[in-house]
């Protein structure tokens, strides 16, 4: 479980280095709700832009959240699964930046196709079943 927490707090770290806010600051589990009020991106939207770089969110309210349940102003993301793959604190902060990237990035095609290859290039280094 202690790796479990440590690459949460890895991509949580990545993506507030990168400009992004963690609601409450931080994690203190395997889970966290990225805020992205602050760039005008929508929960829906930024799910459906992070399934195309090949990693899987969830929209997510936050706290006083402007937006409807059904659009939301965040986006929720966990650590378990790519912990079981062999991600380490290092592929969290390439995670992190992949991520945000997605999110400032996410109406340039090209830009998009880029980083899912650098997504699949974490996975092929992290197989399912190795």
């Amino acid at each position: 479980m202690k790796i479990l927490f440590k690459n949460a707090k890895a991509l949580a770290q990545g993506l507030m280095d990168n400009g992004l806010d963690i609601v409450g600051g931080m994690t203190e589990n395997h889970l966290m709700t990225l805020d992205l009020r602050k760039t005008g991106k929508t929960g829906k939207d930024m799910a459906n832009v992070l399934e195309v770089v090949g990693i899987t969110a969830n929209k997510n309210t936050v706290p006083n959240d402007p937006q409807s349940p059904f659009v939301t102003s965040g986006i929720r993301l966990g650590t378990p699964a790519v912990t079981t793959r062999g991600f380490k604190e290092e592929d969290m902060t390439e995670v992190a930046k992949i991520i945000a990237g997605a999110i400032y990035a996410s109406d340039n095609e090209q830009g998009l196709k880029n980083l899912r290859e650098r997504s699949m290039k974490l996975c092929q280094k992290h197989p399912l079943y190795a």
